[in-house]
Order: structure tokens, then C-alpha cells, then sequence
């Protein structure tokens, strides 16, 4: 005998498969989430671990037989795109996406040579939607389904346990900071 249908049992295996569904994105979104708000305190997509290196001490000459000595005593991989001189015996060096500062006549020089993070910088790539295109239709998706889980979610549980009961009281202490921080913002 067929069962009739009941649309909590729907209900339940909607918010259960949604969640499955979601659950590996959800994880990327909430991890890069919290790296991106935060990209004023550091940079989730590079590390930036500058490198002392010490070489024999130089004469101050001028501006590119200096940037020349330096290349060459340090081993760099060619000429930098560009130079700068700071004082007469400092010198920056700049290549493509990094850089190298140095005191000829101390013989030390800094390597600053950013690293992407692996994982966080392709998730951070995803969240802020910079692929556009087919990516965009991903993320709508995604989106729609975080809304269908939210919803059918309050209904999963019934009674004293559910929207009913205490449910509407964890909904409106969600809905709390959303309208405390608009209604403050002003």
C-alpha cells in the first residue's frame, strides 16, 4: 500500500540532501569568509616572508654598475626591471612580483618574494567570484540552496523543540544582528 504524502517527511529529505549537497562548499565559503574579512589585518592570498642575505661588502658607484654588483653577488636571476637608489649605498631592486633591497657597504640585503597560499588563495578566488562566467551560476545555485536549507529547516523539528517553540526565538536572536548593525550604521 502506497503511503500518502507528507510533506514534513519531503521536508526532512530536502534540508538532508541540500545539506549534503552544500556541505564541501559551505566549508570553502566559511574558511575564505573569514579570510577575507580579515584582509586588512593580513593577506589571505600570499605570504610575504622577507629573506636577509649577506654578501661581501661593495663599493658605492653609481646607480647600474651597483644593481649589477649586487645581481651578481647575490646570484639573482638577471637584471631587475627596474632600480632605485635611497641613499648612495642603498639600492632596491625590482623584478616581476618581487624585490630586493640592499646596503652595499654593509652587505646585506632583504629578498622580499611573496608565496601564494595554497588552497586558501583558489578559495578566496571562488568567493570573491572572480572567474565570473559559468562560476556565477555555481554561486546563484549555491545561494539558492543555502536559502532552501534555511527554510526548510525551520520546519524540520515540531513542538516545544521547534519554530513553534523555542525555534522562533533562535530565529529572531539570528535575525538580531542584522538589524541591530543596520539600524546602528546610521
Amino acid at each position: 500500500m502506497r503511503r500518502p504524502w507528507n510533506w514534513r517527511r519531503v521536508n526532512r529529505a530536502v534540508h538532508r540532501d541540500a545539506g549534503y549537497l552544500v556541505a564541501g562548499l559551505t566549508l570553502v565559503y566559511a574558511i575564505s569568509g573569514v579570510a577575507v574579512n580579515h584582509r586588512a589585518d593580513w593577506n589571505p592570498n600570499v605570504i610575504v616572508a622577507p629573506e636577509t642575505r649577506r654578501f661581501a661588502p661593495l663599493p658605492v658607484t653609481d646607480r647600474e654598475t651597483m644593481a649589477a654588483a649586487v645581481v651578481t653577488a647575490l646570484s639573482l636571476p638577471g637584471l631587475p626591471r627596474s632600480s632605485f637608489r635611497r641613499a648612495p649605498e642603498r639600492i632596491e631592486l625590482y623584478y616581476d612580483g618581487w624585490s630586493v633591497e640592499a646596503d652595499v657597504t654593509a652587505g646585506v640585503a632583504t629578498v622580499t618574494r611573496p608565496r601564494e597560499r595554497p588552497v586558501l588563495r583558489e578559495s578566496n578566488y571562488l568567493h570573491l567570484n572572480e572567474p565570473k562566467g559559468a562560476w556565477t551560476w555555481i554561486a546563484d545555485a549555491y545561494g539558492v540552496l543555502l536559502g532552501a536549507l534555511a527554510v526548510t529547516g525551520l520546519f524540520v523539528l515540531r513542538g516545544h523543540n521547534g519554530l513553534a517553540g523555542r525555534g522562533k526565538w533562535w530565529v529572531m536572536a539570528g535575525l538580531l544582528p542584522v538589524v541591530l548593525f543596520l539600524l546602528l550604521r546610521r
